[in-house]
């Protein structure tokens, strides 16, 4: 994959921006405006007055549009000083405005030149390098037009141009400004010819939340994760309706089962109408029949490192699926959304029950001979768990059955996976199929802490008990796996360590997210205070904007986190885990059906006094705000809610 870590992206989902940051696209690399993975434009060099403005500043104004500013100097004043400012503001609906100021002391006429081309690529043939030669243009009213037998695209200019050459693909105009002037040119690349393209945004299921705190920073983030979560909703193409969170840009730019799930599930503070809509479009992908995948999810596979085979995140979707609704519900999600998705809940726990193995655990990716990972366990146990809890509550049988199966995986997990040392001890990162562990300390442990939430708030137990969560919580916390910029893929010492391997040592913030949340719970503040600061700090220096991963090299004074080339940014599981730990600072456990909602802050109050106004629980307004003490108070909540639990 070409490196992008470089590159200003701009996104509001189909739509995307990839431009460098000195803002001129050249035609090479990614380069250019894409609309439903389709480059719409690859070029648009922009000279003043002959020459090529020099780039002065790019800066991100949203998610969906940059500002890049460039400076010309034409030489009607003497001195070093450039005279004309250039500001280009560039939409990922494909919209640009180029506004030139004057500061020269008396009129100049300037001459303006764009230089515009593309090829309508795909994405992924552009990235493969495997593009294709620029497309002859051809002019059309106000701009220049392009064409095949499938597709087109469109660039219009506003003013229009004093000239348009097709064999060139140049607009040009002939400017005059007088002192202090300034000329704004708008362009408009679009897939048809009379109108601007569709933003591409959903209706946005997502509250308009915001945070403030002692700590500005808390602010700046809150609001970029939920920016980056709207700007990377899609339609579902079956029932636009619905929206989900794709995986992310540029590769994942559709939906990814587990990763929309995950990023669905940890917005929930924002409102359960994300949560059931990716729920809804998941249950019609859902597997019929009576066949061996009956009630799967289906999804691809995903590389785990050079220890383990590819996962599949099927398996992964299929097992969150009953957690989420389980969960959602809890949030406020209406009985009667909650009985329509029943029935997929029950398809994926019975293809749960199908694809046990005779030592009681599920394979991956797999269900006959693959390995038995730790983290899958712990997605199995949380699904038996937060599933009977939902089947017991809409009066379906099975729930004692999956407790049951619970208990039992929890004594065998302790058993097999569970390896004994002098230190204490760690969880063994999977079994191989013949029963042999491998004895590797990774992120995946993680899971082991998330247990979700049962009646009441009440935490699910997981599937360690006291003494061995609190060993896991050292582990997580020491400085082999927490980087100081957040969680590492693989525990520094271990065999294959790689501080760039997407599974063997790079930090992924979701995964940081998931163990903040997991410890706080559990009450390991210290280290859940360690994994948050670490998070916020890489979010200030990445723009508030966390990738998919960057480097899992160790902080030191002065340092910054090292982008990883390969990253998406934003990612949806990035974006949401901003919103997931910030939420875990403060503790919100509600349970709508009951009635009731605790408010359990992080001890000692990590970041100061932090409030969270706007999000929703039981379909209302909820504020909440913890103190500098570490005190939490709800300020607004559904007048039906009980404070306490």
């Amino acid at each position: 994959m070409p490196p992008v870590h470089g590159a200003v992206l701009c996104v509001a989902a189909p739509g995307l921006v990839i431009s460098p940051e000195h803002g001129q696209l050249t035609g090479r690399g990614l380069d250019g405006i894409y609309h439903a993975g389709r480059r719409l434009l690859s070029r648009c060099l922009l000279r003043v007055g002959g020459q090529d403005p020099v780039a002065v500043q790019s800066r991100s104004l949203g998610a969906d549009r940059a500002a890049f500013t460039a400076a010309v100097r034409t030489g009607a004043d003497p001195g070093p000083d450039p005279d004309i400012t250039v500001e280009r503001v560039r939409h990922a609906d494909g919209t640009e405005r180029i506004t030139l100021r004057s500061h020269v002391t008396r009129p100049v006429r300037l001459p303006v030149e764009i230089a515009l081309g593309t090829d309508l690529a795909e994405l992924a043939a552009v990235a493969a390098g495997r593009a294709g030669p620029e497309l002859p243009a051809g002019v059309y009213a106000a701009g220049l037009c392009w064409s095949t037998d499938r597709t087109r695209s469109v660039t219009t200019a506003d003013p229009p141009p004093d000239d348009a050459l097709a064999s060139g693909g140049l607009l040009r105009w002939r400017l005059e400004l007088a002192p202090g002037e300034s000329r704004t040119i708008e362009l408009r690349t679009t897939q048809d010819r009379t109108s601007r393209a569709p933003a591409g945004q959903v209706a946005n299921p997502l509250a308009a939340a915001r945070a403030e705190g002692d700590d500005p920073r808390v602010a700046a983030w809150f609001r970029a994760s939920l920016d980056d979560l709207g700007a990377l909703l899609l339609r579902d193409p079956e029932e636009p309706s619905d929206a989900f969170v794709a995986g992310g840009v540029p590769w994942r730019c559709g939906l990814a089962p587990a990763e929309s799930l995950w990023a669905a599930r940890m917005a929930l503070p924002l409102g359960t109408g994300l949560a059931a809509a990716t729920l809804r479009v998941l249950a019609r992908t859902q597997t019929a029949g009576r066949g061996a995948d009956a009630g799967k999810i289906p999804g691809p596979l995903r590389g785990a490192g050079p220890q383990l085979p590819p996962t599949c995140t099927g398996t992964e979707a299929t097992l969150a699926f009953p957690v989420v609704l389980a969960e959602a519900r809890r949030w406020g999600l209406p009985e009667v959304e909650v009985r329509e998705l029943l029935p997929a809940a029950e398809g994926c726990l019975a293809w749960l029950r199908r694809h046990l193995g005779e030592d009681g655990f599920l394979a991956d990716p797999d269900p006959g001979a693959g390995p038995r990972r730790c983290e899958t366990q712990a997605h199995a146990h949380r699904a038996a768990l937060l599933g009977a809890d939902l089947l017991a509550d809409c009066g379906r049988p099975g729930a004692e059955e999956w407790r049951e199966w619970a208990a039992a995986l929890r004594r065998r997990f302790g058993e097999a996976f569970w390896l004994d040392g002098p230190d204490g001890g760690r969880p063994a990162a999977a079994l191989h199929p013949d029963g042999r562990p491998l004895p590797r300390l990774t992120a995946a442990a993680a899971h082991l802490l998330d247990t979700g939430l049962l009646g009441r708030g009440r935490p699910a137990p997981g599937l360690l008990d006291r003494i061995r969560t609190e060993q896991l919580a050292r582990l997580l916390g020491a400085p082999a796996m927490d980087s100081g910029w957040g969680l590492r893929g693989m525990a520094v010492r271990e065999p294959g360590h790689n501080p760039f391997g997407h599974r063997s040592g790079a930090v992924r913030p979701y995964e940081s997210a998931v163990a903040a949340a997991g410890l706080a719970v559990a009450g390991f503040e210290k280290e859940a205070t360690a994994l948050l600061r670490g998070l916020l700090d890489a979010a200030e220096c990445f723009g508030y904007r966390l990738p998919e991963m960057y480097a899992g090299e160790q902080r030191t004074e002065g340092s910054a986190p090292l982008p990883h080339p390969a990253a998406c940014r934003p990612a949806g599981v990035s974006a949401a885990a901003g919103v997931h730990a910030l939420t875990a600072l403060v503790g919100i456990r509600p349970d709508a059906p009951a009635g009731t909602v605790a408010v359990a802050p992080l001890a000692g109050a990590p970041l100061g006094a932090v409030r969270l106004s706007g999000l929703r629980v039981a379909g209302e307004p909820f504020t909440v705000r913890v103190s500098r003490l570490g005190l939490g108070m709800v300020e607004e909540a559904a007048d039906a809610l009980q404070l306490g639990g």
